[in-house]
Formats: C-alpha cells, sequence, structure tokens
C-alpha cells in the first residue's frame, strides 16, 4: 500500500522538490566555464558584487563590524527587551564574553586598518589590511548571495533525497549521514566558507549531532577548484594542475577517513543543538527502494517548505546573522594570526620540529620547507608564498598540495568555524590542523615521489 502511495505524487507535488532544488543545484553546485576559470554561478553573481561595490566595501565592513560592536555592547550592558525578547536578535548579539571580547577586537582592528591608525604591524598590508580589503569584501559578496539563496538547498528536499541515496557509501566510510556530501560538493566546486555556512544552519536546524557538525566543518569545507589553482600557480607549477589536484582529493579523502576516528572529533557528543533531534531516520523501509524513499522524503519536506514570502525572511537572517556574527570574529582571529605570522618567528619555531620528518622523507631543502607547514594556519595562501622561493620543484609541489588539505586556516575557515555554531573550540582547531598535515604530508610526499 506505501509503495503505490509513494508512486502517486502530483505534478504540483514533484515540482515543488524539483525546481527550487534544481536551482539550487544549478547556483550552488553546477561548474561553469566564466573568463577562463571554472567556476560556479553562486561565484560569479558574487564576483560582480564584489567588483561593482570594490571601492566601498572596506568601508561598509568597518561599519558592519562596529555596529556588531555597539549592538553587543548595548544588549550586555543595557539589556534592552526589544533585543532579549527576539529570538533571533538575542542570539546574534546576546553572546558569551569570549565573543564579546573577540568583536571587541574585530572592531578595533577595522577602525585601525581603514584610518591606517595604530601599529602599523596591525593595518599593513600583509596583516590586517589582507582581511579588510581582500578577504572580508570576498565574505560579503558569498554571504550576500548564499545566505539569501541557501533555503533552496536545505528547505525543499534536496538533502534528504540525496541523504537517502548516499548513507550506504557515507556512513561506512566517514561515519556521516549521506546529506553531509551535499556539503562537500558545494565546498569543492564553490567555496570551503559555503560548506561552513551550510553545515552551521544544519547543525542549528537539528539535522547533525554536534560531532557530525564538528567533523563536517573541519574536514569536508574543502578548498574550491579555482582556488586551488591559485595555489598551484603562485608556485610556479600551473602546469601541474591535473596531478595535483588529484593528489589533493586522494589526501584530503585519507585524511577524512583518519581524522574523524581519533580525538578530538571522536570525543565530540553524539547529542543534537538544545539536545533536539529532528526526524531523521536513514534506515529503508523494505517496501520502499532507495530512490522511493529519498523522494517520499523530499516531497513531505518539499510539502512543508517556505512560502516567497518566509524564504525571503529566512535568507535574510541568514545573510545578517552571517555578516553580523561571523565577519568580526574573522578579522579579529585572522588578524591576530597574521600578526604573528609576519611580525614573529613563532611560525619559524613551530616549524623547526618538522624538519627531521621532512629529512626523512627525502624533502628537498627541509629547513625552508619546515615553516610553511605551521604558518598555513594563520592564512592558506601564505605557504604557497613562502614556498615560492624553494628551488625544488617536488618541495613546492608538497607545499603546494598540503596547504590546500589543511583546510583549517584562521583568515577563513578557521575563523569562519569559531564565528559560527558549529561545537570547535581554539584548542580543537589547532590539535585537527596538526592532524591533517602529519596525515597528509607523507600521502602527499609519496606521490610527489612518483611524480618527480
Amino acid at each position: 500500500m506505501k509503495k503505490d502511495l509513494n508512486l502517486n505524487y502530483s505534478l504540483k507535488e514533484l515540482f515543488q522538490f524539483l525546481v527550487p532544488s534544481i536551482i539550487g543545484v544549478f547556483l550552488f553546485m553546477t561548474p561553469i566555464s566564466y573568463n577562463g576559470e571554472i567556476t560556479i554561478p553562486i561565484a560569479i553573481f558574487s564576483k560582480l558584487v564584489q567588483n561593482g561595490l570594490e571601492a566601498i566595501l572596506p568601508g561598509l565592513m568597518t561599519i558592519i563590524i562596529v555596529i556588531t560592536f555597539l549592538c553587543t555592547t548595548t544588549t550586555k550592558l543595557l539589556k534592552p527587551k526589544f533585543i532579549l525578547e527576539n529570538k533571533f536578535f538575542n542570539s546574534l548579539f546576546n553572546v558569551s564574553p569570549f565573543w564579546f571580547g573577540a568583536r571587541i577586537l574585530g572592531a578595533i582592528f577595522a577602525v585601525s586598518v581603514f584610518f591606517k591608525i595604530g601599529p602599523v604591524w596591525i593595518w599593513s598590508e600583509t596583516t590586517g589590511a589582507l582581511l579588510l580589503y581582500s578577504l572580508l569584501p570576498i565574505l560579503f559578496s558569498v554571504f550576500l548571495f548564499a545566505g539569501l539563496l541557501l533555503p533552496l538547498l536545505l528547505d525543499y528536499g534536496l538533502l534528504e533525497f540525496f541523504g537517502v541515496l548516499l548513507t550506504k557509501f557515507m556512513r561506512p566510510v566517514f561515519n556521516l549521514p549521506g546529506r553531509s556530501s551535499i556539503d562537500c560538493i558545494a565546498s569543492w566546486l564553490g567555496d570551503g566558507t559555503i560548506g561552513v555556512l551550510l553545515t552551521s544552519k544544519q547543525y542549528e536546524d537539528g539535522y547533525y549531532t554536534q560531532r557530525e557538525a564538528a567533523v563536517i566543518g573541519t574536514t569536508f569545507s574543502a578548498v574550491s577548484i579555482t582556488f586551488s589553482l591559485v595555489v598551484i600557480s603562485q608556485v610556479g607549477l600551473g602546469h601541474m594542475f591535473v596531478p595535483f589536484y588529484l593528489t589533493v582529493t586522494f589526501a584530503g579523502v585519507v585524511a577524512a577517513i583518519i581524522t574523524p576516528r581519533i580525538p578530538p572529533l571522536s570525543k565530540k557528543s553524539n547529542l543534537y543543538v538544545n539536545n533536539v533531534n529532528k526526524d531523521n531516520e536513514e534506515t529503508i523501509p523494505k517496501e520502499f527502494t532507495p530512490f522511493q524513499w529519498g523522494l517520499k522524503k523530499a516531497v513531505d519536506k518539499s510539502r512543508n517548505s517556505l512560502g516567497f514570502g518566509e524564504f525571503m525572511s529566512s535568507g535574510f537572517k541568514n545573510v545578517l546573522d552571517m555578516i553580523l556574527g561571523v565577519t568580526p570574529i574573522v578579522m579579529a582571529m585572522g588578524t591576530t594570526a597574521l600578526m604573528l605570522a609576519e611580525y614573529t618567528p613563532i611560525f619559524q619555531w613551530l616549524g623547526m620540529p618538522f624538519i627531521p620528518l621532512l629529512e626523512l622523507l627525502k624533502i628537498p631543502e627541509a629547513k625552508q620547507a619546515s615553516q610553511t607547514l605551521v604558518v598555513g594556519f594563520a592564512d592558506m595562501f601564505l605557504p604557497s608564498v613562502i614556498g615560492a622561493t624553494i628551488q625544488s620543484e617536488m618541495t613546492r609541489f608538497i607545499i603546494a598540495s598540503v596547504s590546500v588539505t589543511q583546510l583549517i586556516y584562521m583568515s577563513e575557515v578557521g575563523g569562519l568555524l569559531l564565528g559560527s555554531k558549529i561545537p570547535v573550540s581554539l584548542k580543537d582547531l589547532i590539535i585537527i590542523f596538526l592532524q591533517r598535515t602529519l596525515i597528509t604530508l607523507p600521502v602527499v610526499t609519496l606521490i610527489a615521489h612518483i611524480l618527480f
């Protein structure tokens, strides 16, 4: 009986699932060629906004970060009822002392950089200015479109459909629900930031446990194909992009299999946010094929989907949450990390223990390469900038490959993870960064020895 019912969807019900989902897949997951680069439509829209507003975005981001600081200060000191009694604004501005401190620091850094006041090590081109003039405009434009249009992926059944189809692969291999595959694909084709936003939203909505959200956010927020090309070109090996990206993909899969099975990720709780567990049963009833059950779950989800007004309201809240909640944290954490990288020898010191390992793996110019293995924690582009001066092509290939597989960069994904609701701490991120480095380095080196 159930099986017959499963086949009797009206055209309207199928359209309600298929049309928004297909638009979402096109915007977030369809690679197209644009200006000689492979990218996705959402990235093209973001780039157009970024280029069109290039002159005003740094100033706009400074204003936004200062407004977030002022609203948070007002909430903490004056406790206005209209904020505390509004669920959305309360969660946005009534933050813990640690995040309040981070927002204060973000505001100080943003003002210092924009007006070029205070110590030069805050606003130089390689520290705060890199964040305010290069990264934050990109995040703003990505957040603007990704936030508004994320409901197309989240709310019309696409994740339910693929969640059922891919669970038999994702569960045994990565111990994750099938729907996490969409996060990975969106990151891989688009940008790691999109993957973090998608994961955070699903965690908040009760579809991922704390462990699953932490694993997906730190493991599957992959660097996009486009930026990977920039990295390999920076070290003068653009002609080797295909073997480079295959190496990165293979090493990334190895890390994705191992890191979730060891602490700190393996120790994360299997509780859902606020102990709420949405109905997300992965067992497929005997009378259904995986396709039929996936379609049923998808259509059931789309039946309760948002109307246009709710869609726009949900998207607008997403945008506000991302821009006001995340950008001050990225400014604070990213600038701090870059100042340490640029003006202190701390990353050189931290890289020294890697020298014997690099020598054991027979990597040329081991001493020069050692600091690149840890400086990526500050920013993913720094290893390839430092590594470009190394003579050995094999070493430059290894540096570029490892830097892309490390994933946890405080100037971008790391800052986003800390600013999101995903349950990871700074200590967690440092440990996971080192774990990924130690796992992917031998894998990449083995392939490099074969290639060179």
